[in-house]
């Protein structure tokens, strides 16, 4: 049974922007920190300028990628559960 009148904050698109907004500074936030804080890579390779902001977005996107493929193996009717 749903209730179609119930409306949450996500539904606004200004409170959507605003969330988008607020990721985009952590985002420049973090790769502004990439160069006032000294690292210590244990590897060549992590010493690379934004290396974890890099690492970070493709490894998030991998999973996004993996999630839309793992739907189609765990995929179930709206009224699975009634």
């Amino acid at each position: 049974m749903k209730n179609d009148t119930c409306s949450y904050w996500l539904d606004d698109p200004v409170n959507v922007k605003k969330v988008f907004l607020g990721l985009c500074v952590v985002c420049a936030l973090a790769a502004a920190a990439e160069f006032v804080v000294h690292r210590h890579p244990h590897f060549s390779w992590e010493g690379f300028t934004l290396f974890y902001c890099l690492f970070g977005f493709t490894a998030f996107w991998c999973l996004v990628i993996a999630g839309k493929h793992l739907r189609k193996f765990m995929w179930r009717p709206e009224d699975y559960y009634d």
